[in-house]
């Protein structure tokens, strides 16, 4: 197999094809987004996340955010979303904002750090939206650096990174690079601002005047 899967269309069924079953036994891969490479892998299996975590050497109490296709698939992993939620989602994605959403019941420990919420991004990224629209579920999305380090832009960097622990990268050129994505908590009144990032504080405040920040 392939370790570093370089796009070409004509490959793309059998590239979501390939990354389903890595999914299904637990794989984890590497995937470009609007900012950095991400490690993808699937939110409901207890194994799989713990092997991510392992992976990048993260406190198993740090939740992890997940990527998502579009709206209706953050429903899946969200109990509600609240209405400024639905409008920072409008306005802001797909694109390098993530909400902090309640979460569902069923979300494993591990994703959530027992916090009872989830952080949800619809990734600016055509190929990996198109995996997502494929698999029909969401997959994590932190980023592909061991912790500590800086995220990576290229696929032959990430490989570097992790060597034989990463099952299949994705290689669709470089990422953008830049500041990573910007946090909203919208669990609470007002929302607020958890982390600084690609989506600027002005463009906010000028959408939701009473962000806390």
């Amino acid at each position: 197999m392939r370790r570093i899967w370089e796009w070409r269309e004509e490959e793309a069924e059998a590239f979501w094809a390939e990354s389903r079953r890595l999914l299904a036994a637990g794989g984890i891969l590497g995937l470009p987004t609007e900012t950095f490479y991400a490690l993808a892998a699937d939110p409901y299996q207890p194994a799989a996340l713990r092997r991510l975590y392992a992976l990048k050497g993260r406190a198993e109490e740090k939740p992890v955010l997940l990527l998502v296709a579009d709206t209706e698939m953050a429903r899946q992993v969200a109990r509600e979303v609240p209405e400024t939620g639905v409008r920072l989602m409008a306005r802001f994605w797909p694109g390098p904002l993530t909400l902090i959403l309640p979460a569902r019941g069923d979300l494993p420990d591990l994703v959530t750090g027992r916090t009872g919420t989830v952080g949800v991004r619809q990734p600016r990224q055509p190929l990996t939206l198109g995996l997502l629209a494929a698999l029909g579920f969401p997959v994590t999305g932190t980023s592909a650096n061991r912790a500590g380090r800086e995220p990576l832009i290229l696929a032959g960097d990430v490989a570097r990174e992790f060597g034989g622990e990463i099952d299949l990268i994705l290689d669709a050129g470089p990422c953008p690079g830049g500041l990573p994505s910007t946090v909203v908590d919208v669990t609470v009144t007002p929302p607020r601002l958890v982390r600084a990032g690609a989506v600027s504080n002005r463009d906010l405040l000028d959408f939701i005047p009473d962000l806390s920040i």
